[in-house]
């Protein structure tokens, strides 16, 4: 079984303030899809944090990294540099497609800056999706219709 992590980015949910309401939906989605997956991971906004979370995701053996929160504009919204630090190679087409569909279902869903990659030679995808639960919702979907495919494809698979 493919081992999975979500890593929700909140200053708030990192501090108690409220609670993590994004990342038990993408949890949620991977162990339904047959991912084995814990609890999500909660750390604040920053880049600094993104990157070490997804670094000790990526060595630990994770597969499959999802990311919730901090993709927006706001000044401390840094999940895609973090997340840029750590991918080897983008994949801008997964990340495009998410924004697509997110400004479909609310306009504001074309603010989204996540970024899509995997980590070589590891062999992990990283997503990020926004922090709002309808947004994970929404995206989730469209990571899993190929998440498989991109695994094995870095496992060496055919096309």
């Amino acid at each position: 079984m493919t081992r999975a992590a979500v890593v929700t980015v909140s200053d708030r949910a990192a501090e108690g303030a409220r609670s993590d309401a994004s990342g038990p939906v993408a949890v949620a989605a991977l162990r339904e899809a047959g991912f084995a997956c814990d609890d999500a991971v909660i750390v604040p906004d920053g880049a600094d944090s993104v990157e070490r979370a997804l670094t000790a995701l990526v060595v630990a053996g994770v597969g499959l990294v999802i990311t919730t929160g901090g993709t927006g504009v706001a000044p401390r919204d840094q999940t895609p540099e973090g997340t840029a630090r750590v991918v080897t190679r983008e994949v801008p087409g997964l990340a495009e497609e998410l924004r697509r569909r997110g400004a479909a279902e609310k306009p504001a869903g074309m603010l989204t800056r996540g970024i899509a990659g995997v980590v070589d030679p590891h062999g992990v995808l990283v997503v990020n999706l926004p922090g709002s639960p309808a947004g994970v919702a929404s995206g989730m979907p469209v990571v899993l219709s190929v998440a498989r495919h991109v695994l094995d494809q870095l496992e060496g698979g055919d096309h």
